[in-house]
């Protein structure tokens, strides 16, 4: 069959120079030295769409104008938002301190306070102080010598008052013949008789008539001195009131003097100054509180509290969210988004085997830090937490948050706690994640385009102009200061821009998957510093990316070991009828891996058609099942015009035992089918890849430099022939990045890139014979592949034919 690569000793024109196998940035096209003499690359060049949204979310105030910022990862998602608004937000003032204090009218709902950035720690430290002083000059107050006097002289009057009154009580009773008993709050009357006090046992030995007539004169004594219980009542009252009104002036100077520095500080603050006065009343009405307590605590006092100082947490402040340490809005990053994290919590505390709380147990989530700034969560983060995400929703929707228990939301059983007063909500909430999980929430979840009526859409690749080229230089400079790397020299800069294009498998194209250039930069920078190196030269990002793939491409290299050993059946050299060799590659996590595949096809007298193989076996996906289809309406378009297709024949992946899905392969399948039924064979030293249309041209496909890449190590391994090769549809040349070895092979003349636009020039390339074409009078051209495979099909036809009628007589 002779050399395909020359056709009357000419080059095929459909073979490519090695100029079009891979773009690459020359070094004078950077202008620096290296990475440090580049200037800080400007925010949103690559990403204006990104940009302006985000500059919108600023802008817009109103509710529901959350973002939603779309991209794949590895771009960078995180990090271009964060510097965005660090730089955009930087001269911006802090939003409020919030806090939490005790409600002295109902302490089951605390109430929230809100002051201006760092004064929240201030009044809680000032307010501390204060009753700390209190707890201290209250009953040194109660000790002054003054005080006992006056308290003294009170107790004194209210002493003679009851003694006066007792006096008239005994002197009425005694009056009446009657002795007066009074123990603590009770009252009896003994009778007298001769001067002498009976007992109990010497009345009742009295004559019936006259224990009546002493019971009846007992009962109207005993209301005379009811009445005298009822003076002595009102007098002990009186006594109270003057006790603690003595006692709450003497408190009040103490209170105010403690209190006015801190009502002075805050007076401009009306909330303060209402708790303020409150607390006042409240320290007023429980003094004893206040006073020294004499004598060891019991048992039971350590246990429940009664000490005391349980009494005093209703005077603490609880410093909800403390913006003192802010220098601008906030920006927060919450990685572990779950309900407590992002929506605070009511924290509880057990007391022998009892839960409770109060307002000093009130933790703050992410969302209260973030208000009046801005929060970012990663979407699949927060949904992995659907409690989370429900409070998320329901509070950018009421506009306020509420402190509460998750189970609240369900109806479970509910414990007795606190509802904290709702703090107003005024923040920005900025979701990351991906377009599918976008487009899933947007039709499933009705409030989701209502509260997030921006979307940030980012790019993953930029068109590779010079302007570009330079910008990326700017941000590779970036990340080697951020990330303080050893200075990039203009060669190893160079190729980390050849290397963006192979990303993305595609010359006019660089991808800003940032996240692996930088890994490959941090590398790099290392094997530099290993060897001593000042800079980081191209030698050492070729290292990086050497043991980059050495690390990921164990499977594949156990694979070319089966292919040395011939455990998988795929020849690279010789021709056959019926077989063409077909290129896929496996996803397996980051790595593309690239395996050539033998494809055969059968075929003969029948009414079947062509059955694919895969289909059969369920292991073909939709797409692969669409590309036989097509294949077959090739088929039937170019030699059905005259005559039925009557055959039967099979395709097969051969040693495939896996799912196949995706038509790249359909060109080879269809030059295998094209094989078998004109019996001209392949070139196997060749392999296809290129997914084929119902008028046969050859159109794109994916990952096409992997591919051939495949093939080239298969036939390195096994020894270069001068004949091998791949090929590929022409709409794919400019996708081409291949690796330096390859491009060194097809210079020397060892390997081969053709470029097709439709299958018959895949064949003639394949076959070293002329696909041929339809003639006018019908046919095809004479000693072409076109007219053996027109003269087959007649014949199975023919055959079909017959042995139908054979049947039938």
């Amino acid at each position: 069959m002779g050399e395909v690569k020359l056709i009357n000793g000419k080059r095929h024109r459909c073979a490519l120079p090695v100029s079009k196998l891979k773009v690459k940035l020359y070094t004078t096209r950077v202008p620096f030295v290296d990475s440090s003499k580049a200037p800080a690359s400007k925010l949103g060049i690559f990403q204006k769409r990104a940009y302006e949204t985000l500059e919108m979310a600023l802008r817009i105030r109103h509710k529901g104008y959350n973002v939603y910022v779309a991209g794949e990862q590895g771009i960078g998602r995180t990090y271009f938002v964060t510097r965005f608004l660090k730089q955009k937000l930087k001269d911006t003032s802090p939003p409020n301190d919030w806090l939490y204090v005790y409600n002295f009218e109902n302490p089951d709902k605390p109430k929230a306070i809100s002051l201006p950035a760092g004064l929240g720690k201030i009044f809680k430290k000032q307010l501390h102080q204060a009753i700390e002083e209190l707890k201290e000059s209250i009953p040194m107050a109660f000790e002054q010598e003054s005080f006992i006097k006056k308290h003294d002289h009170l107790v004194q009057n209210y002493q003679d008052l009851r003694d006066k009154i007792i006096d008239k009580m005994e002197q009425e009773a005694q009056k009446d013949g009657f002795s007066l008993n009074m123990e603590e709050d009770s009252l009896t009357l003994y009778p007298l008789w001769e001067g002498k006090v009976l007992t109990p046992e010497e009345f009742e030995k009295l004559d019936p008539s006259l224990r009546k007539k002493l019971r009846t004169k007992s009962n109207k004594v005993m209301e005379v001195l009811i009445n005298y219980t009822r003076k002595m009542g009102k007098q002990e009252e009186d006594f109270r009131k003057n006790e603690r009104k003595l006692e709450q002036e003497v408190a009040l100077k103490k209170i105010e003097r403690a209190l006015d520095r801190v009502v002075k500080e805050f007076e401009q603050f009306p909330s303060v100054v209402d708790f303020l006065q409150k607390l006042k009343d409240d320290i007023l009405d429980n003094l004893d509180h206040f006073r020294h307590k004499e004598g060891p605590s019991s048992l039971a006092q350590d246990l429940l509290g009664g000490s005391g100082e349980d009494f005093f947490e209703r005077y603490e402040v609880n410093l909800f969210v403390d913006n003192s340490e802010q220098k601008s809005v906030p920006i927060i990053v919450e990685d572990n988004p779950n309900y407590f994290n992002l929506l605070g919590c009511i924290e509880r505390e057990t007391e022998l085997g009892t839960y409770y709380t109060d307002f000093t147990l009130l933790k703050s989530g992410s969302l209260h830090r973030a208000n009046g700034g801005f929060l970012i969560l990663k979407i699949e983060d927060i949904l992995s937490h659907p409690t989370a995400w429900e409070g998320l929703l329901r509070a950018l929707k009421k506009g306020f948050l509420t402190l509460e228990d998750p189970g609240d939301q369900y109806d479970l059983i509910r414990t007795k706690t606190i509802e904290p007063e709702p703090i107003p909500l005024d923040i920005k909430v900025i979701l990351i994640g991906t377009d599918e999980i976008y487009e899933a929430l947007y039709v499933q979840d009705d409030r989701f385009p209502k509260l997030f009526k921006l979307k940030a859409h980012m790019q993953s690749s930029v068109s590779r102009t010079d302007k570009n080229i330079y910008n990326y230089l700017c941000t590779l400079g970036d990340i080697a200061r951020e990330k303080k790397l050893l200075p990039f020299s203009r060669k190893a800069l160079a190729e980390l821009v050849d290397f963006a294009s192979t990303i993305c498998e595609d010359q006019k194209k660089m991808s800003l998957n940032f996240s692996t250039i930088s890994d490959i930069m941090i590398e790099a920078s290392a094997l530099a510093e290993i060897k001593n190196k000042k800079k980081v030269d191209i030698d050492s990002i070729k290292k990086a990316l050497y043991n980059r793939q050495f690390r990921l491409n164990l499977y594949e290299q156990e694979f070319m070991e089966d292919y040395d050993r011939e455990l998988i059946k795929v020849k690279t050299s010789g021709f056959v009828i019926g077989k063409a060799n077909g290129l896929s590659v496996v996803e397996i996590g980051d790595y593309i891996m690239a395996l050539p595949h033998q494809i055969s096809c059968t075929v003969g007298v029948g009414h079947g058609g062509i059955i694919d193989l895969e289909r059969e076996a369920e292991l073909g996906g939709p797409i692969h099942t669409k590309g036989m289809m097509i294949l077959k309406s090739y088929l039937q378009n170019l030699f059905a015009q005259d005559k039925p297709l009557v055959l039967a024949g099979s395709l097969c992946f051969e040693q495939s035992y896996a799912h196949i899905d995706g038509d790249s392969a359909s060109g080879a399948e269809l030059a295998a089918l094209l094989s078998a039924l004109s019996g001209v064979p392949i070139n196997l030293g060749l392999a296809f890849t290129g997914a084929v249309s119902q008028s046969g041209q050859i159109m794109a496909v994916g990952a096409v430099s992997r591919k051939i890449e495949g093939f080239f190590d298969v036939c390195k391994r096994r020894g270069f022939t001068g004949n091998q090769g791949v090929i590929i549809p022409y709409d794919n040349v400019e996708h081409l990045m291949l690796k330096d070895d390859v491009i060194d092979a097809v210079r020397q003349g060892w390997f081969h890139i053709y470029a097709v636009k439709t299958i018959e020039e895949a064949l003639e390339i394949l076959t070293g014979k002329r696909a041929g074409q339809r003639l006018r009078k019908g046919g095809f051209s004479p000693n072409s592949i076109y007219a053996a495979v027109d003269r087959r099909l007649r014949e199975l036809a023919y055959l079909a034919e017959k042995k139908v009628r054979k049947v039938r007589n």
